[in-house]
């Protein structure tokens, strides 16, 4: 695996992903909704800490500077 994500990028799936998990465990977003955003979150967080996104490759994209 190569390193497909920039720094900025991996920053804001992180704050993005913290928003979620704050947003629903506080229970300002529940339901199936929630469970769906939760689930994404997890995955942005899982990808900015491996700098690599599956999808980035389907499209051809690189945020990283070095290659």
């Amino acid at each position: 695996m190569k390193t497909n994500m920039g720094g900025a990028d991996r920053l804001i799936r992180t704050l993005i992903a913290l928003v979620i998990a704050y947003l629903y465990y506080d229970g300002i977003i529940e339901g199936t909704l929630g469970l769906v955003l939760v689930i994404l979150a997890g995955i942005f967080l899982l990808t900015s800490l491996i700098s690599f996104c599956p999808l980035y490759t389907l499209f051809g994209m690189n945020t990283c500077k070095t290659e």
